[in-house]
């Protein structure tokens, strides 16, 4: 699971101030923009925008999904999560799972391998109070092969016979 036990700061059109966290029930306090992923599986959201426009719901298996509140106006909306140490592996990409319910496409960035930037201004939200979802997706994590196991145990097997030998010779 590329999100379990991480810990996300974010930004709203650049600021820190902008978003407002869970782990601090989405009061505007410093550090408000820091939140935890919610394990419980409650259904909420991890951030509200500081104008209430838009919810972000990050889910430990990496389905981020985005709400909109109501109307959302013309206009400049994007968005910064950093997930930092307290990711299990680097994200390598984006996958778009669910947009039917809006106009047009979201822009999704990978900045970095745990930073990820998501611009909203070229959607239209219709009527309003309706969502989209994405996959992030980690690099998986390096599982040798049984082949090269065998492979290194035989060998590591042989440098001992070998050692043995030649310390009894």
């Amino acid at each position: 699971m590329p999100l379990q036990h991480t810990t996300i700061s974010a930004t709203y059109n650049g600021s820190s101030a902008g978003m407002l966290g869970l782990d601090q029930q989405f009061a505007p306090v410093a550090g408000s923009n820091i939140t935890a992923i919610d394990s419980t599986g409650s259904g909420g959201v991890e951030f509200l925008s500081a104008d209430f426009l838009f919810g972000i719901d990050f889910a430990e298996d990496g389905v981020m999904t985005v709400y909109n509140n109501g109307q959302v106006a013309a206009g400049a909306y994007s968005m910064r999560f950093d997930f930092g140490a307290s990711l299990g592996a680097p994200l390598t990409r984006f996958s778009l799972l669910d947009s039917a319910a809006i106009g047009g496409l979201p822009v999704l960035n990978l900045i970095d391998g745990h930073t990820i930037g998501l611009d909203l201004s070229g959607l239209d939200w219709g009527n309003g109070f309706t969502s989209f979802s994405a996959r992030l997706e980690a690099a998986p994590s390096p599982v040798p092969e049984p082949g090269s196991v065998t492979l290194i145990l035989a060998g590591l097997a042989a440098f001992a016979l070998m050692r043995r030998r030649a310390t009894t010779v």
